[in-house]
């Protein structure tokens, strides 16, 4: 259980079957319940599997190595267990459906770095309570939705090395 993380468990499995739920009334298939709580076991399983495997990761020297395997590692690991279970089972696998599936994994997992890194939805000796993980979600937000655009303004506004090696002269 050390590679468990229950707090993600929780809110992938809460997230995704809602997402199927919906899905399964707007297209008014039978067996709605029974397809919801499938989805509700193997995310609570699987999740907290990857996302354990994920917070262990960023203990891993050197840093990037650890940012590598949260963000490529554990979601390749994720789709590919993900697609293997479909292809058991008979299910189709779009290529499209495959490609979306695949981004939102990459951008989950770019969430989950930057969340873990501030120290929020960690279990362990290093956790917070959920409800202080939940109060700090609006600025982690916000801030991951403006990383990129705050990177740009540094990358625009830090003098290059010849620059600044003019304005000394």
């Amino acid at each position: 259980m050390t590679c468990w993380n229950w707090k993600c468990a929780l809110l992938s499995a809460t997230a995704r079957s809602f997402v199927y739920l919906a899905a399964m009334v707007r297209t008014g298939a039978s067996g709605g319940f029974f397809v919801v709580m499938i989805e509700i076991l193997y995310v609570t399983l699987t999740a907290g599997v990857y996302a354990g495997l994920q917070q262990r990761a960023l203990e891993f020297r050197p840093r990037f190595l650890g940012s590598l395997t949260v963000v490529l590692a554990v979601p390749m690991l994720a789709q590919l267990f993900d697609w293997l279970a479909h292809r058991v089972v008979g299910a189709p696998v779009p290529p499209g459906a495959t490609v979306a599936v695949c981004g939102f994994a990459a951008l989950s997992a770019i969430f989950h770095l930057h969340v873990m890194r501030s120290g929020a939805f960690l279990t362990g000796h290093k956790s917070r309570n959920l409800r202080d993980d939940f109060r700090r979600m609006p600025r982690l937000i916000a801030a991951f939705v403006a990383a990129p655009v705050t990177g740009l303004v540094t990358l625009a506004t830090r003098p290059t090395s010849a620059a600044g090696s003019e304005a000394a002269l």
